[in-house]
This record gives structure tokens, C-alpha cells and sequence, in this order.
């Protein structure tokens, strides 16, 4: 308990010092995001947050709106343009959250929040991950990210929850400053983004 609000007086101490670069990126960002792929320049989706509260993050779009003749949006490989991918390998796509971590809704770091209709799938152990706020960054994210399997991010993010620490957060803020400079681990081995999350009972 006083870790977490410990956790919530140095997300907005982040925020507030960088507030005149976060802005300023955002703006620069939405112009561009704006002449690459048109309108809209944001991305909302339903996210799970702590204790299964839902809420909507915003990220910059990195897709076009492409879709077949019966209205269906074509695959993800065919609507990320090389712009958005651009934004997804740099995590600049991210940047919006921290409209999130303003609010409340995330944090910098911990779990990240899964899509919505997810959380009919997980199992017991699995809904530990949401006794904490999600993050922008986490353990499982500087540990595989998208290039590890369902399973290894469950585990991961569980073990955040049990040993979450200043140090620890630290630690995943480092890593995760490394990997966006090297670009590593954005994508699932075989997707251009990870494969949807159809449950397990094994985990």
C-alpha cells in the first residue's frame, strides 16, 4: 500500500517535469501520425486495469482503416504501413499512455493491460497481474515482450506483482531504455503482433 502511493507521487513528479517534451512530442507526433495515415490520429481500446476495472488507453494509430468488401478490417500485415511500424518499433506509439498515467490509470511500470474481452479467459492465478495498476512498461515487457509466448507473460507479470519494488521498477525502466534503443523484441516470432490470448488452465 505505501509503496503504491509512493509509485503514483513519482508518476506524476515524471510528468510533470517532462511535461513541456510530452507535449510537445505529442503534438509533433499527432501531425505526423495525421499526414501518414489520416484520421483519426488516436487509438482507444478497452484495457483491464487494477482489480479488473476497465479503462480506455490511448495510443497514436500505427494502422490504416483498410477493409474487405463485406466490411471486415483485413489483417493486421496488411494495415501496418511502414510509418506505423516505424512508431511501434521506437515505442514513440506509447507516448499517449502517458495521458493514462496521468489520469490514474496506469502506471510507468507494471503489468501491461490486456484488451477487455480477455478477462473471461483467465483462470484464477492469471487474474493476479490486476492487483496492481498496469504500466506503460513492465517486467514481462523487457523480458521478451511481444517475442514470448502467453504463458511466459502471465508468469512474469505475477512475479512483478509478488516482488514489485523501487528497485525492481527501476531495474525494468533501464531495460526497457535499452530495448527501445536497440528495437528489440516488438513483435511475436511468426506475427506482426502478438497472437490473441485464447486461455489456458495450465498456467
Amino acid at each position: 500500500m505505501v509503496y503504491s502511493l509512493v509509485k503514483r507521487f513519482l508518476d506524476l513528479l515524471f510528468i510533470l517535469i517532462f511535461s513541456p517534451f510530452i507535449l510537445l512530442l505529442i503534438l509533433v507526433l499527432s501531425i505526423l501520425v495525421l499526414f501518414f495515415l489520416g484520421y483519426p490520429i488516436f487509438f482507444f481500446q478497452s484495457r483491464i486495469g487494477l482489480k479488473g476495472r476497465e479503462f480506455y488507453i490511448i495510443k497514436f494509430r500505427t494502422m490504416l482503416e483498410l477493409r474487405d468488401k463485406k466490411g471486415i478490417l483485413l489483417p493486421d500485415v496488411n494495415r501496418l504501413t511502414k510509418f506505423g511500424l516505424f512508431l511501434r518499433k521506437s515505442s514513440l506509439d506509447e507516448i499517449p499512455c502517458l495521458i493514462n498515467v496521468f489520469k490514474g490509470d496506469m502506471s510507468l511500470v507494471g503489468p501491461r493491460p490486456f484488451i477487455s474481452k480477455y478477462r473471461k479467459l483467465y483462470n484464477s492465478t492469471q487474474f493476479k497481474r490486476h492487483d496492481v495498476i498496469p504500466g506503460i512498461t513492465g517486467w514481462a515487457q523487457v523480458n521478451g515482450r511481444n517475442a514470448i509466448s502467453w504463458e511466459e507473460k502471465f508468469k512474469l507479470d505475477i512475479y512483478y506483482v509478488e516482488h514489485q519494488s523501487f528497485f525492481l521498477d527501476f531495474l525494468i525502466l533501464w531495460k526497457t531504455f535499452i530495448k527501445v534503443i536497440a528495437r528489440k523484441d516488438i513483435n511475436a516470432n511468426d506475427n506482426t503482433t502478438m497472437p490473441e490470448f485464447i486461455g489456458s488452465d495450465n498456467i
